[in-house]
């Protein structure tokens, strides 16, 4: 069992959580209702969905690569099968409550192309002969859909109709969210060497990899600065730049590792966390409370 918790990497579904939470917020301050039972039937929806992205992603792993420390190879292939009959039902259960919803609370157009979206994502993400994971996309696909995409669910399961506000918000989380991903990749670095992994980093390699970090950085503060720009309060969004000085900490730590400096993985590991996340609960915080 732990073996299997491990692998729905918690930390994935935490972030997953916390955008939905994101988008779900916003549609009561444009003055829709909320509405309980699309929330929770959604949430649990998003969760399966990633889950599921994450299970598949070890189905089709390369057979070189362990799924768990120490596994025999019987072991491997037995959990191999689960995890792929797993996957099959938790997507099976993610139709169903979208057919639930769409019975009860009739789904709009956007909101069916966002769940497609979703569903493509995951099986690019995952499944040969896409398998984007193992060739470069894999941090793209996982930061679109945790950051952009989980959240406009949210958001037209409560309000049927897409809204600029929420493409505003969410570009320049999406593009936090890849900053994270590609700080993973730096930590990762040695084991994906070894294993032949297609990683973001080892397409760019660390002399492309790093100055994509910082203009990754500078452009999602940026886009936030500028939304007032496109009709809206600043006030919305200016809670995002408590964490600036995180985003400023990240950026010196790894352009110091870059140079030579002796790395302190969990620290830029924590601090890369710290900017993408706590800048999702702040801005949530914002909306659920106006």
């Amino acid at each position: 069992m732990a073996s299997y918790l491990k692998l729905t990497r918690p930390l994935h579904l935490l972030l997953a959580a916390l955008t939905y939470l994101l988008g779900a917020s916003i549609p009561a301050y444009l003055g829709k209702p909320f509405q309980l039972l699309p929330f929770l039937l959604g949430f649990a929806g998003i969760l399966l969905a990633q889950i599921g992205m994450a299970f598949l992603r070890e189905v089709f792993r390369p057979h070189n690569e362990p799924l768990i420390a120490g596994e025999t190879p019987k072991q491997k292939e037995t959990l191999r099968n689960n995890l792929l009959y797993i996957s099959i039902g938790m997507f099976a259960t993610t139709a169903v409550i979208a057919f639930i919803v769409h019975l009860n609370f009739m789904l709009t157009l956007p909101t069916f192309y966002f769940l497609l979206a979703s569903l493509i994502l995951v099986l690019a993400y995952s499944i040969p002969p896409f398998h984007l994971v193992n060739r470069g996309f894999g941090e793209l696909i996982l930061a679109l859909h945790i950051a952009y995409v989980i959240p406009s669910i949210a958001f037209l399961f409560q309000a049927g109709d897409n809204s600029r506000l929420l493409t505003f918000l969410l570009v320049p989380l999406t593009v936090l969210a890849l900053a994270y991903f590609l700080i993973v990749n730096f930590i990762t670095f040695p084991e994906d060497q070894k294993y032949e992994r297609g990683t973001l980093l080892r397409r760019l390699t660390w002399e492309r990899a790093v100055p994509l970090h910082h203009s990754l950085i500078a452009f999602a503060y940026l886009m936030f600065a500028m939304i007032p720009l496109f009709g809206f309060s600043f006030n919305l969004v200016a809670p995002a730049f408590l964490t600036l000085p995180f985003a400023i900490f990240q950026i010196f730590q790894l352009r110091a590792i870059a140079n030579g400096a002796p790395p302190n993985w969990r620290l830029l590991t924590s601090t890369a966390l710290a900017v993408f996340g706590l800048t999702t609960y702040f801005l949530t915080l914002t909306f659920w409370l106006r």
